[in-house]
């Protein structure tokens, strides 16, 4: 089983080029250290006039996600410093339940 954390967030042009440095070079190492972390994907779509940014990251359990989120898991994870460059972002995320993965387990 694995578990998808997906968490979304709106930025400037700038401040989505901004968060990806800051999750590229401080959320990514974090994570990668954590046992039952099986992945990441940071998603941009850019708008006229905002970028908005959906985050994915993988688990393969709920125990997994609590030593990342703590407690409660659907609380967002939001560094200060990823806080300074959005304009919005959701204080909770969702999770589903990996039903079919092609990238580990080709149909």
């Amino acid at each position: 089983m694995m578990i998808a954390r997906v968490w979304r967030a709106t930025a400037t042009a700038d401040g989505a080029d901004a968060y990806r440095e800051h999750f590229t070079g401080s959320v990514l190492p974090t994570l990668r250290r954590l046992d039952g972390h099986r992945g990441a994907y940071l998603f941009r779509q850019d708008r006229d006039d905002q970028v908005e940014l959906e985050v994915m990251t993988l688990w393969e359990s709920d125990e997994a996600i609590r030593s990342f989120a703590g407690t409660d898991m659907t609380t967002a994870v939001v560094e200060p410093e990823a806080q300074a460059v959005l304009l919005s972002y959701d204080e909770t995320v969702s999770h589903r339940t990996v039903v079919v993965d092609t990238l580990n387990n080709p149909a």
